[in-house]
């Protein structure tokens, strides 16, 4: 039977990392298989660590010590 069915949550990794952080240690390694398994690692996918750290690098780069320190680029 395959599954068609797909879900769309609007998320931020804020959210899911809370999410994670609730699972028990047996749920955790369950979603650690999954990733493993079906995910594609970091490796084939670079720019998925640059959607999980893009607000904390907009805080620095986001600044007006950073505008005045570029302005004459």
């Amino acid at each position: 039977m395959e599954n068609n069915f797909k879900l769309y949550l609007p998320l931020s990794f804020e959210q899911v990392l809370e999410l994670v952080r609730q699972l028990s240690a047996e749920e955790k390694q369950k979603l650690i298989n999954l990733l493993q398994k079906e995910g594609p690692s970091v490796a084939e996918e670079p720019t998925l660590t640059h959607f999980a750290s893009e607000k904390t690098l907009a805080k620095d780069w986001l600044s007006p010590e950073e505008d005045e320190a570029w302005q004459d680029l």
